[in-house]
């Protein structure tokens, strides 16, 4: 997939950065990786609040197989193949892909926080 179709796909979300990373793209969106290119195909980011649609309609996650032979799932769903046609859905979907990485990003920030906190309180 060329970098010129992923921002065609994504173009209603406005400005969309592409990266290389480990033989394929990661797609992003204000410095949030909310999208992933491997082997031609297209994952979004989901997280627990979005995976459930991606399972609805059929969607699968983006997996590989580690040194050790055991293969490991992601957080990132195949794309619906219909829309990769429809720029309205397309939109919906980088939408709901760019709002669970905004949810991870902040659920790391609070677990920052508490950690923070807590070894504030057990230094006193």
């Amino acid at each position: 997939m060329e970098s010129e179709d992923i921002r065609e796909i994504f173009r209603a979300l406005g400005p969309v950065q592409i990266r290389r990373m480990f033989g394929g793209q990661g797609v992003y969106r204000d410095e949030l990786m909310f999208a992933l290119v491997a082997s031609g195909e297209l994952y979004l980011k989901t997280d627990d609040e979005s995976v459930g649609f991606f399972r609805n309609a059929g969607s699968r996650p983006f997996s590989y197989e580690t040194k050790d032979g055991s293969k490991t799932l992601t957080s990132y769903w195949l794309m619906p193949e219909s829309a990769l046609d429809d720029p309205d859905e397309a939109a919906e979907l980088g939408k709901m892909a760019v709002a669970a990485a905004r949810r991870k990003v902040a659920g790391k920030a609070k677990g920052t926080a508490k950690t923070r906190k807590r070894a504030s309180r057990s230094a006193t």
